[in-house]
């Protein structure tokens, strides 16, 4: 099932985020992840993807085991830093032929000390969305960031280019994590406002380990509420304290969102089913 089909329902849709092992050696682990997120009957799971395809061959593994072993809707992210454009349908190829059909379209993170871009290679998100929309088959997905772009010159600037994936055969939205509702209110309104009427899937992460704070704020750019710092400053040294408060964050969060409309979450899970089911079995009312 294409994800934009689940989206066009009225119906609250929860989803979860995987990711691949760095080696293969640790693919039976995280498969066994993969079916004890899939027992949880979310609405599709993702499988995010390395950069330069460091994890091409896992990344359409885990989006097979997701959906043709599970039964589930996979969502294979895709990044086009530092590849080629060749090497990028040759992963296309491979998805059609498991059968999955939708795609989140990712520039990823440029690494240190590379020329960027290279000759013949991908700039633009948007470049890798267009490539995919003329690919054909596929219901493709963008990322979008309520605080803004980390590299964007301003929010405006971040939202023009959001119009741009748009024009290019992006399909809906998934935002990176954020902590403060309003300032997803405040996105949203933005979206409209500038004409753009994407389905907007908001991204939850439950932080339940204080040391992944610094490394979370630094890659989305997420600005820490007063209230969260609160719970961190409390129980950072008490581990299970930390776990049974992130949830809670992440569980009100949720409740908040939907109460104001925002029927599609995605839960950022960290390969940890036990903490999207705590939320889950909190929620299993409200995702009914």
């Amino acid at each position: 099932m294409k994800i934009t089909e689940l989206l066009a329902s009225d119906m609250v849709t929860v989803s979860c985020e995987l990711f691949p092992p760095k080696h293969g050696s640790a693919l039976a682990r995280v498969k066994s992840v993969v079916r004890d997120t899939a027992m949880l009957d979310p609405s599709f799971i993702s499988v995010t993807y390395g950069a330069g395809g460091a994890t091409a061959d896992l990344t359409i593994s885990l989006a097979n085991e997701i959906q043709n072993v599970c039964g589930v809707t996979a969502l294979a992210h895709l990044t086009c830093v530092s590849t080629e454009r060749e090497a990028v349908r040759g992963v296309l190829a491979a998805l059609r032929a498991h059968g999955v059909e939708n795609i989140l379209a990712l520039r990823g993170d440029i690494p240190e000390g590379t020329l960027f871009p290279e000759l013949g290679q991908y700039r633009f998100a948007s470049e890798l969305m267009a490539d995919i929309r003329d690919f054909g088959g596929f219901c493709v997905g963008g990322a979008c960031y309520p605080e803004g772009h980390p590299e964007s010159e301003s929010l405006q600037k971040d939202i023009e280019s959001l119009k741009i994936k748009a024009d290019c055969g992006c399909e809906f939205l998934t935002t990176q994590m954020f902590f403060d509702n309003n300032i997803l209110y405040n996105f949203m309104f933005r979206l409209l406002r500038n004409g753009i009427q994407l389905p907007v899937v908001a991204g939850v992460m439950p932080v339940t380990d204080s040391r992944q704070i610094a490394r979370i704020c630094k890659l989305s750019g997420a600005v820490l509420p007063p209230r969260f710092k609160a719970i961190v400053d409390r129980f950072s040294t008490h581990p299970a304290a930390m776990k049974q408060a992130g949830v809670a964050y992440a569980t009100e969060q949720i409740i908040d969102l939907v109460a104001n409309g925002v029927n599609h979450i995605h839960i950022y899970t960290m390969n940890k089913p036990d903490i999207a089911g705590r939320i889950m079995r909190n929620l299993s009312e409200i995702f009914t």
